[in-house]
């Protein structure tokens, strides 16, 4: 079949439509040459039509095609030298995926051809495959770009204000019963009034999505009859996954996305994607050829430098992606400027974001990637939450991120797990981290925002589970239970497991409230994990990356109804009282105009913290006070009016406390609002004087109110 080509432009790189036809645009600088592979159908065995692109400017090979339209699939096999030794692992009897693909139309089904070498050779990846891996491959997409997206615009939703909801896409709609069956674990689902009502009912203002870009599912994990579920393998930087299409597969799981975000962004909710620069799907020499290790190996990979056949992997994955190669950074930021603009997301949680820092072996934190960020109008506008580790050397970077990035805190999750089952010496960094981390972000005159507070994550034990297991439970993951964390940094109750004894059930409630109560009262931005709020657990799984089944999908006909009102109140009492998300630093001075400091801390006895009580081994219990008075609160007609004060106090001592209250100049009459003993929240709680006693039982937090008038 003769088909009509013309030069084309070498941008905008992947495949354009505008109207008329399709130009194609693809980066690779090392090549000798380049197909264009065009399919009638998903199910053809090799292409129906192979144009030759000639046109080739700036490292691009590029040609436009009149008549092509939306719904073509298409593909690309890549001429040059196969030499690994030297990084070079061109073989054009590979398909290859377009990087800067919308779509594509389906998944990988394993099969050997898909590799660069003969599997089973004695010389492995220096040998030369032959096989043709066209119809084992999935389809790039040409898409119609266009939306109708009404009014929609960026919420920017500042940082001090949010709350953020980190989800599995199809995890969190999977069981959901008030979900019509057939859209359940789709982009749809999580855009159905039912899941915008939850949301908008717990009170949080972004939902944090586990990777969306199209990702493969392992052939090892395969074999064992697993998945990649969590989906951190991506091999399309600009596709969604079309697994979480309900819709199709040609193009419409883009509409079906936009359709989602303008949805959550009707309720107020905004939409962070966690996404993953720093490797590709390709795996090590020894992983398939997909896309990028076909296309140009040697400017996509960073490469050891005495043998170019092996690549340096910082993530654990097999490769790490050579952020400091032109090419490879123009295709980061296209990517994160296309989920902005055309897609209209809200912001970016970058999966081992130490990795994309890295300059040659070091961690740069001036490196290319963050000044390129810096200084883009588009990117540097969004949230950019960097996850700041990696597992290569030095790659745990918490607290050294730029100003204009938040951070995953982990020292903020050990401290709390550490303070809430007991542990020694924990008083002075508990404190810390309680206000903000000024240890990690003050000497950079970043906020307290930049502290992304979180107890649990994805990858860990689920809430509920860090209060009841001493050990993981991972066996369902075919590795003898040896993935996973070794140890939990959480007072598991003393009982393993499931239990009936009724002592220890409530104590794991408590203690759970415990958590959440301490995350929603600290300065920062909390995040709390999809199902933690009802008590999901997975029976001790914690590293369930494999399971797209029930232990990974949230058990909604099971949740505990109690503690998620208890999260509820908890949020709102958050969103009420701008004491608890400050935009600034506690000074512990005095406040202009009103005389008592900002915050102070108190022993049980009534006195404040002497410097020598913040060390004490023995000292697990601490009474703080935060100022509200010098801070604008809302009112309930829509007024402004100053804050309430509070106290708090925090008891991970064994037995119950007696706390004496501070004297009358910070406060003349406390309300007891919450005590999660008695999992109780509530505006007209038992009142106090200055100097009376109030008891906090074992594990327990106790908050006091002093109305602002």
């Amino acid at each position: 079949m003769n088909v009509t080509i013309y030069p084309g432009s070498p941008y905008p790189l992947g495949a354009t439509w505008d109207g008329k036809g399709v130009n194609f645009a693809l980066y690779a600088e090392n090549a000798s040459g380049v197909d264009l592979c065009l399919f009638k159908n998903t199910e053809s065995h090799a292409e129906d039509i192979k144009i030759k692109i000639k046109e080739r400017s700036h490292q691009v090979w590029h040609v436009y095609i009149p008549g092509l339209s939306p719904g073509q699939l298409y593909g690309y096999r890549v001429y040059g030298p196969y030499e690994p030794e030297n990084g070079h692992r061109f073989n054009a009897n590979k398909l290859l995926m377009d990087p800067y693909a919308k779509a594509i139309a389906g998944t990988i089904r394993w099969h050997n051809s898909l590799f660069g070498y003969q599997i089973g050779h004695p010389d492995e990846d220096l040998s030369f495959s032959e096989e043709d891996s066209a119809q084992y491959i999935p389809k790039s997409v040409v898409i119609d770009p266009s939306f109708d997206w009404e009014d929609d615009k960026a919420l920017k939703i500042s940082y001090h204000k949010s709350i953020i909801y980190e989800a599995h896409l199809k995890g969190f709609t999977k069981l959901h019963p008030g979900i019509p069956e057939n859209i359940r674990g789709s982009y749809a689902a999580m855009g159905h009034p039912v899941s915008i009502n939850y949301l908008k009912g717990l009170g949080i203002t972004a939902i944090e999505l586990m990777p969306v870009h199209h990702f493969v599912k392992d052939s090892y994990l395969e074999e064992k009859g697993l998945t990649n579920y969590w989906g951190y393998n991506t091999i399309g930087f600009f596709a969604p996954d079309v697994r979480y299409s309900s819709s199709g597969n040609l193009g419409q799981q883009v509409s079906e996305f936009k359709q989602m975000v303008k949805e959550l962004h009707r309720a107020g909710i905004e939409v962070i994607l966690d996404v993953v620069y720093n490797h590709t799907a390709e795996g090590n020499q020894l992983g398939p050829t997909l896309s990028f290790k076909g296309i140009d190996n040697f400017s996509y990979y960073r490469l050891t430098e005495d043998n170019k056949r092996y690549y340096m992997d910082y993530t654990g994955t097999g490769n790490t992606l050579n952020a400091q190669m032109p090419g490879v950074l123009r295709l980061i930021m296209d990517s994160l400027r296309y989920w902005i603009i055309d897609m209209h997301v809200d912001g970016f949680r970058f999966d081992l974001a130490s990795t994309l820092a890295r300059e040659l072996h070091e961690v740069d934190r001036l490196s290319s990637f963050f000044d390129i960020i810096h200084q883009d109008p588009v990117i540097s506008q969004v949230k950019l939450i960097a996850e700041p580790w990696d597992i290569g050397e030095g790659g745990y970077q918490v607290g050294k991120f730029p100003p204009g990035w938040a951070e995953w805190n982990g020292k903020y999750r050990d401290c709390l797990r550490d303070y809430w089952r007991g542990a020694d010496s924990m008083l002075g960094e508990f404190a810390e981290r309680f206000t903000g981390s000024s240890d990690l972000y003050k000497d950079d005159n970043r906020s307290p925002t930049a502290s992304i507070n979180f107890i649990t994550a994805h990858d860990g034990f689920t809430l509920n589970d860090l209060v009841s297991y001493n050990e993981k439970h991972n066996e369902a993951n075919g590795e003898d239970n040896n993935d996973g964390e070794s140890h939990n940094r959480s007072w598991n109750c003393g009982v393993e497991g499931p239990t009936d004894d009724q002592s220890v059930i409530d104590l794991r409630n408590r203690q759970k409230r415990n958590f959440l109560t301490s995350l929603f009262l600290s300065q920062g931005v909390p995040m709390l994990v999809a199902g933690d709020e009802f008590g999901r657990t997975q029976n001790g799984n914690n590293n369930a990356y494999c399971q797209d089944n029930e232990i990974s999908w949230l058990n909604w006909p099971e949740a505990d109804k109690d503690l998620l009102e208890f999260t509820r109140k908890l949020i709102h009492l958050r969103k009420t009282h701008p004491v608890f998300r400050r935009r600034g630093w506690f000074s512990g001075r005095p406040i202009k105009g009103i005389g008592l400091e900002d915050i102070a801390w108190f022993l049980p006895e009534g006195r404040e913290m002497p410097d020598e009580s913040w060390n004490h081994d023995f000292a697990k219990s601490l009474g703080v006070f935060l100022n509200g008075k010098g801070i604008r609160a809302v009112g309930p007609k829509g007024e402004q009016i100053l804050d309430d004060s509070f106290y708090i106090i925090f008891n991970a001592h064994y037995e119950p406390i007696d706390f004496i209250l501070p004297p009358g100049k910070y406060g003349k009459q406390w309300t007891k609002i919450l005590d999660t003993s008695e999992n109780t929240i509530s505006e007209k709680g038992e009142t106090f004087k200055p100097k009376d006693s109030v008891r906090a039982e074992s594990r327990s937090v106790v908050l006091l109110r002093q109305p602002h008038k």
